[in-house]
Parts: C-alpha cells; structure tokens; sequence
C-alpha cells in the first residue's frame, strides 16, 4: 500500500475576537490515498472551506498539522510552503482567479514560467487545446464565457501535472449545463494523470462521483453512517 499523500493529523482552527472564541474545526483527522478522488460536504459554515486552505497551506491550525507527500506543511516556513505547493499543488475556485492582464495562454503559462520550464508555451497551448480552447489563445478572461474561464483555471491548474489538485466549489457559478461538462473535464484529467482531487462541494452529484466522501458537521468529520440530513449537500 502507498503512503498517503496528504495527511490531516488531529487539526483543529480556532479563532478569537471581542466576542469569545470559536471553533472552526476540531480534531480533523485523516489521510488521503495518491490518484483518490474526494469530496468534502456539509452545510453551509461547517468549516469546509477552512479546512482545505488548511490543506493547503494557506492557513494554519491553531493545533495539529498536514503533510503533504510525507512533508510537514507547518514546520516550514512561508516560503517553503509556497515552494511546496507550486511543486505539488493545483487550485481551482469557484471565482476561478484569472489574472485579467494576462490572455487565456498567458494564464496558463504563469505557473510553468514561474516554475522555471522552457517549454511553458508549447505545453500551455497543449493543455489549452485538452481543455477544449485552441481557438482562444488570445483571448482575455473578460470576453470569455464562465465555463470558458473555469476551462482556462483547469488548464492551469493541471499543467504543472500536480500530485494534488484542490477545488473549491469549482461549478457555484455555472449553470448546470456548463457545470456538468466542467466536472467531467476534470475527472478526465484527473485519470490521465493520476492527480489526487479534493473537491469542496454542495452538489450532491459531484459528491457522489468521488471514491469518497468526507462530511463535515460543526468542524467535526461524521462518521458515513451518522451524517445528518443538514450536513447533506443539495
């Protein structure tokens, strides 16, 4: 049995202000399999969010700690984890953060130029062309459709052939349509290359596409067979 790629080791996000503290998560804790495909549901608040920006590195625990290819996230600093991430590392939101100076193409090169590669162009117009835009090199994020962005976003997030691709509600401002065929894009090149995808997700369909699902319930996982009906994504 392989290591696990991501390990999510007794977390737990606590914030404080004027009014007290509150509990964001508590006692997260489990592992995640390379080439798995994951959900991670709940209500609204839950912490799911949180938690995979967590994952991520982006934020940090107020205890505990995630590895990520047997690497502790948060016995680096800053910049290792920045490091870390563009090596390892693909992001895909729902507000799809296109940079709007940059073409389509251009986009999709960053992280292969900031990466050092040569062949950013040629592997950029590759990944363009697998995503369905050959025809839209030049275009800017402004004259392009929602699933046209959110197409440009995978590219880029896929480009760099990442062990782990995290997305975040990557169809909430798609019409259904246009949601469907970016989910099956993405489970596509989710295969080819052997990505483990973690999604955070209210689409119940998407969430039972995934091999696994992980519910989120008051910052705590439930256990599958103790799921309430609100933590149920719909």
């Amino acid at each position: 049995m392989s290591d696990p790629i991501i390990s999510v080791e007794h977390v737990h996000k606590s914030v404080t202000d004027s009014t007290g503290t509150l509990d964001i998560l508590r006692d997260i804790d489990f592992t995640l399999a390379p080439k798995e495909t994951v959900a991670i549901v709940g209500a609204s608040g839950s912490g799911k969010s949180t938690l995979l920006s967590i994952i991520a590195g982006l934020d940090t625990p107020t205890k505990g700690t995630v590895r990520l290819a047997g690497e502790d996230l948060f016995a680096m600093g800053e910049d290792e984890r920045a490091a870390l991430r563009a090596r390892k590392v693909g992001f895909v939101f729902q507000s799809f953060q296109l940079l709007g100076n940059l073409t389509a193409l251009e986009n999709v090169m960053l992280p292969l130029e900031l990466a050092g590669r040569k062949d950013s162009r040629k592997a950029a117009t590759e990944m363009m062309a697998r995503v369905g835009l050959a025809q839209r090199l030049g275009h800017y994020p402004r004259v392009l459709s929602g699933g046209e962005q959110q197409r440009v976003a995978l590219a880029r997030a896929f480009v760099v052939q990442p062990a782990v691709l995290l997305a975040d509600e990557p169809t909430g401002s798609l019409d259904f349509a246009t949601g469907e065929t970016v989910m099956e894009l993405m489970f596509d090149l989710n295969r080819e290359q052997g990505t483990t995808l973690v999604l955070v997700t209210h689409d119940r369909a998407i969430a039972t596409r995934c091999e696994r699902r992980i519910t989120i319930e008051a910052g705590r996982v439930v256990p599958e067979a103790m799921v309430s009906v609100a933590a149920v994504p719909v």
